[in-house]
């Protein structure tokens, strides 16, 4: 069990409950990343997995845990082949990540939120998602928040996959970005290459975190070679996403639970074993590096590479304080006289079903339009300015 502190000596600051309006009033929050192996492809040893850990999190005071980018049943994208790759192959991996995804809700997510009501943790886990729509295979890379009494407060999708991942996962939308206002404070989370998207990342940003779940398929570094170099100095700052991780936290004053995958060759499941003879798949760099920082921008929980473990850190208030007496990018620091977001949080269906016609401030569609103009003889012309008025 790897434990750290806050970089604040906690100890010699007065304590006179000046907590209130962060963490939920408490004083310190303890934060577990759960830095377990994949497991390709077995979704209900996967499940079984994640239960066990999440309630030896709690048994160690964990308040809340996280796993890595699509922890269930595996990041998909260790699987880059193109137009070029073998079809037998490409076949198999998706048929494996079809038959072990995830749909949310259903009794795979019932299994997870009683273990999380168990341990009294919440909880931000990775899956892949499968559409729960009449007809879709479409998958999302998601992450499900679950409550510590076992409900799911929400999921989001991955509003952009980055590179080969468009051959696997659809688009997530502003619906999904939210924090959820918790007793141990406000929880937010985006996954991997989102804390890039300068804007997107900035409204989540913006909806006031207080402690932000990232999630990544592994640690690397972008080399002259190929882009997912697995070589790393031993923090991993040459990672992008630890950087990203680093520079979010201080922006937002928050503190980032970055989980990061660990996947090995005994994580293949039997029956998937001839797939680590493919030249296709590229895992090397899933080695962890799980961490947690502080809202200055700084370690409390330095990254953990190849190990199966549970990483944790305590998260105090005061760290908070301190940040944004620095620096308050959500506040005085955020000048939206200058420059500001606009934030669309709707969720588009393909299909829509209209049983009739349209009443109360919805205004009416053109054809109905028409055939009132024609039935009582009224100008066309004026129900149209009046419909404009209606939709006003």
């Amino acid at each position: 069990m790897q434990k750290a502190k806050a970089y604040l000596d906690n100890s010699t600051v007065p304590s006179k409950k000046p907590f209130k309006g962060i963490l939920g009033g408490r004083e310190m929050v303890r934060v577990a990343c759960i830095q377990a192996p994949q497991i390709v492809f077995n979704k209900e040893k996967s499940i079984e997995t994640a239960c066990a850990r999440i309630r030896e999190a709690g048994e160690h005071g964990a308040q809340l845990v996280a796993f890595s980018e699509t922890y269930i049943p595996c990041y998909a994208a260790y699987y880059d082949g193109g137009f070029d790759n073998s079809m037998d192959e490409w076949m198999e991996w998706n048929m494996g990540l079809q038959q072990n995804s995830i749909v949310i809700p259903s009794e795979d997510t019932d299994r997870i939120g009683a273990a999380c009501r168990d341990a009294g943790v919440y909880c931000v886990i990775g899956v892949n998602e499968l559409d729960d729509a009449e007809g879709v295979r479409t998958f999302y890379n998601s992450q499900i928040i679950f409550g510590a009494d076992g409900s799911i407060l929400g999921r989001h999708r991955k509003t952009k996959p980055t590179y080969v991942e468009r051959a696997y996962w659809g688009e997530g939308d502003g619906s999904d970005l939210n924090v959820y206002k918790t007793p141990i404070g406000r929880i937010g989370s985006l996954v991997c290459w989102e804390h890039h998207t300068i804007l997107v990342s900035r409204a989540q940003m913006l909806m006031g975190e207080e402690i932000h779940v990232a999630n990544w398929p592994g640690t690397w570094k972008v080399g002259p070679k190929t882009a997912m170099d697995p070589n790393f100095d031993p923090l991993g700052i040459g990672c992008d996403g630890i950087t990203a991780c680093k520079e979010y936290a201080f922006q937002a004053g928050c503190f980032v639970v970055s989980v990061h995958g660990l996947l090995r060759e005994e994580d293949f499941e039997p029956e998937y074993k001839n797939m680590l003879e493919s030249k296709d798949l590229n895992y090397g760099w899933a080695h962890g590096g799980s961490c947690v920082i502080g809202p200055l921008g700084e370690f409390i929980a330095k990254p953990v590479f190849d190990q199966d473990t549970i990483i944790y850190a305590d998260c105090y208030a005061k760290d908070i304080m301190a940040a944004k007496a620095f620096f308050d990018g959500l506040g005085h620091y955020s000048r939206p006289d200058i420059a500001r977001l606009e934030y669309n949080p709707t969720h588009y269906k393909n299909l829509n079903i209209v049983t009739g016609p349209q009443t109360g401030l919805i205004a009416p569609e053109y054809s109905y339009l028409k055939e009132i103009s024609e039935k009582y003889e009224v100008a066309l012309s004026r129900l149209e300015k009046l419909a404009e008025k209606i939709e006003k």
